[in-house]
């Protein structure tokens, strides 16, 4: 545990130093994606979701998650708040834990391969502007460890990005 707690710290301080004077989202979204991917072992995917403004038809509003910055194989584009484990991240502000996601009722599949699932929201303004989404091939691959992490990864960006 001591050495995923040391990694997860080491993963923190990267993005950081990454992101330290660049305030583009799309940038430190697509670096952050990279760090983890290369950083956190057993993932099948790591990226984010980011909050989109969609007209209706009836020229009325909502919010969205879209497909931002990612690595692993093509995702899902489009998730509707509320929807799946990233929609209720997003819904809740919360970070979510999933440690069978075959398990969560409304869980969208996008790659039949992922087992676990862990989703922090990143807020700005108490408004959330993205979620952080990372997969697993294990079951139950997420330790409190790996949330605390990926909350300060979201914090990180949440103040560094120019949302």
């Amino acid at each position: 545990m001591e050495f995923v707690v040391t990694l997860n710290m080491e993963i923190v301080r990267i993005v950081q130093s990454i992101i330290e004077g660049e305030r583009d989202v799309i940038a430190n979204l697509a670096n952050t994606s990279a760090v983890l991917w290369e950083h956190m072992p057993r993932l099948n995917w790591v990226g984010f979701y980011i909050v989109r403004q969609v007209r209706k038809i009836d020229a009325t509003y909502f919010d969205q998650l879209v497909l931002g910055p990612f690595q692993g194989k093509p995702a899902c584009i489009r998730i509707n708040i509320g929807r799946g484990v990233c929609g209720a991240a997003a819904a809740s502000k919360q970070t979510i834990v999933v440690p069978n996601v075959d398990e969560f009722a409304d869980h969208i599949v996008c790659d039949g391969n992922s087992k676990s699932e862990i989703v922090t929201p990143i807020i700005v303004n108490d408004k959330v502007v993205a979620v952080l989404d990372i997969d697993s091939p294990e079951l139950d691959r997420f330790s409190e460890s790996d949330a605390q992490m990926v909350r300060s990864v979201a914090e990180l960006l949440a103040k560094g990005c120019a949302w």
